[in-house]
């Protein structure tokens, strides 16, 4: 076994899950299975190579498990392995870290997030649920 030093344990962490594209994969992963198809149709901006090199990377590390599904044609999803899930504290504290840096840096967040599901747009301004979200969750409860 290799023998690795670190300064300050934040560095393990970042060999992980650093880059520009894993945390962002994680947290699509949070919200349940995805093929690599959606993943490329939620992230427009990631090339295929860096999806999929990704991808590989973050199986090899155990925190995402690789589906393959014996059928014609051939189908794999991605989910985060029971590793990966002990990532969402971070990943949602990185979130809200995020939203207010946006806020402080541009005011509107709702400018600069795109509506893709991930970024409440079914919220007021004021923070208040809208009408049909409260019917929403209402018809959920019933």
């Amino acid at each position: 076994m290799v023998t690795k030093k670190f300064n300050i344990s934040v560095e393990a962490t970042l060999e992980v899950i650093g880059g520009k594209w894993k945390c962002v994969i994680l947290c699509h992963l949070t919200h349940g299975k995805k093929r690599t198809s959606d993943l490329k149709r939620i992230m427009p901006a990631i090339t295929q190579k860096m999806l999929t090199q990704q991808l590989r990377e973050l199986e090899q590390d155990g925190i995402v498990n690789r589906i393959s599904y014996n059928q014609v044609p051939p189908k794999v999803e991605y989910e985060l392995s029971e590793y990966g899930w002990s990532l969402k504290s971070i990943l949602d504290s990185l979130c809200a870290w995020g939203e207010t840096h946006i806020i402080k840096e541009y005011g509107d967040k709702f400018a600069v997030l795109e509506n893709n599901g991930l970024n409440h747009h079914d919220t007021h301004r004021d923070g208040l649920p809208t009408e049909k979200e409260s019917s929403t969750h209402h018809s959920l409860l019933l």
